[in-house]
This record gives C-alpha cells, structure tokens and sequence, in this order.
C-alpha cells in the first residue's frame, strides 16, 4: 500500500511539473520585441521573425521613443529582448538603471557619420563651425573619434566612451563649436549646422542615404548593435532560437540581397 501511494503522489507530482512547464513554454511562446527608431525592426520582421514563427512563435513588436524605458521594460519583464544599442551605451544604462540586461547577438549596423546641407567636403572646417553631435557620452565619443579621424580635433586616448565629454578632447584648432542635442533631432537641425555627426540609424529612418555621408566612422566592433535580453533569461530556449534565427542562411541572404543594407557594419556571421 505504501509504495502504490508512494508511486501515485510521484505520478501527480511528474504530471503537475509537465503541466507547469507546458505552460511556461507557451506563455514564451509569444515574444515581445522592443525597438528605437532604426532599421532593425525591419531586418527582425523580414530576416528572423519567419524562422521563429516556421517554430511557432508569435511576435509583437513594440515601438519605444527612447533608450531607458526599453531597456527597463527589458529588465521588467515588459518585453523579452530590443534592438537598439550597442554594448557601450547597454552598459551605461544597465549602470544608470542598477538592472542586468545583456546582448546575446550582434546585428547589422548603420555606422555614424558625418552629413551637411550646405558643406560639399570635409577637407577643412571654417573656423567656429558648428557641429551637431549626440548628447549621449557614448555616442558623443564615437562622433569624436570621427572628427578625429578627419584631423579636426584631438581626443584623450584614455578617455572612457561610457563617461565621455568634451573636457576629454585635448585639441580643438579650428574651435569646432560641438552642439550636444537628442539622436532623434539631429537630421532636422542639419539646416542650423554646418555638419551634424549622426548615429546611424536615426539617419536612415530620417531618410538620409548612408552613402550621402562625407565620411562614415571607422568600424568599431564595440559600437555593433546587439539583441538585449534579461541575464536571467539567458539561457531561455527562445533566446536561443533568437541567435539562431540571425546566424541562419535566410537571414544572411535577406541582408546580402537587399542594398539598402550596402555600407552596414556587419557581424562576423554574415562576412
């Protein structure tokens, strides 16, 4: 009698778990996915989103106006991953927030770069002129390095992208006047500028051509954008099948067959 109970509460105990963990694979089923402006909604829709729902996944897409609040949503389980960010400014946030979020898979990327409406060359800046550039330490940084790179000014080798500012540039011949302002805003103040450093994915969802740039920045793989998720989730099946869906044939060949994707900063999976 004793082991036929045994053996009947070990039946309901097994059955109870099967059910729970169903439940939870289902309720996973559903991924909510979080964006910026940029193009990396599209690439998820058209390139990866057909290989999770071949698995049945359903997706969600969800459109975020900054980079905080995507990324606690993240942490607070509002949505399972976003697409957005490079790890320098993921770190910066995960700091600023106390949260944990990590990138499990880096994305193809629309370098910063260098864009006026009235200037034809970049050889040589007027004195004082006036350039627009990212009021975030991280991508102001980047915006540096590139007018660095064009001899326009010099910036502290030992300057920590996560903290950056102008006190970090030691040389300034031509007294560049840089204009911090918001990602979002800096292709339409480009007619109140003589150049405007811009991150790339808020130029193209602006309608600029990566190859209007006088000069895009040089390819830094720290400032590739990944997929976020929760560290706790890191280990998820769906956050498995996630990296998959972008290291898959159908997603290179969506990128390499479609030329608005020319100029991008790629991962090494699709090189």
């Amino acid at each position: 009698m004793k082991q036929m109970l045994f053996r009947t509460g070990l039946l309901v105990l097994l059955t109870t778990a099967a059910i729970a963990s169903q439940a939870n694979d289902n309720a996973t089923k559903t991924l909510r996915i979080g964006f910026n402006p940029g193009p990396y909604k599209e690439q998820f829709e058209q390139g990866v989103a057909p290989e999770l729902i071949k698995q049945g996944y359903k997706i969600e897409y969800k459109d975020f106006s900054d980079g905080i609040q995507v990324n606690d949503a993240v942490d607070k389980g509002g949505i399972e991953a976003n697409i957005m960010q490079h790890p320098v400014y993921l770190a910066s946030v995960n700091d600023r927030l106390g949260i944990h979020n990590i990138g499990i898979v880096q994305v193809p990327t629309p370098p910063m770069g260098i864009y006026s409406n009235s200037q034809q060359q970049v050889t040589q800046p007027k004195e004082g002129a006036v350039v627009s550039v990212p009021n975030q330490p991280s991508n102001e940084y980047r915006a540096a390095l590139l007018l660095q790179d064009l001899g326009w000014l010099k910036v502290d080798p030992k300057s920590d992208a996560a903290t950056f500012s102008q006190r970090n540039i030691t040389a300034n011949p031509y007294h560049i006047v840089l204009k911090e302002m918001d990602n979002a805003q800096q292709v339409r103040a480009l007619p109140d500028t003589d150049f405007g450093v811009i991150q790339g994915n808020f130029a193209v969802s602006s309608g600029l051509k990566l190859a209007s740039a006088l000069k895009l920045e040089n390819p830094r793989s720290q400032f590739i954008n990944v997929v976020t998720i929760a560290e706790k989730n890191k280990d998820s099946q769906w956050a498995k099948d996630i990296v998959a869906g972008y290291h898959s044939a159908a997603f290179k060949h969506y990128i390499l067959s479609h030329h608005q994707y020319d100029g991008y900063l790629l991962p090494d999976y699709l090189k």
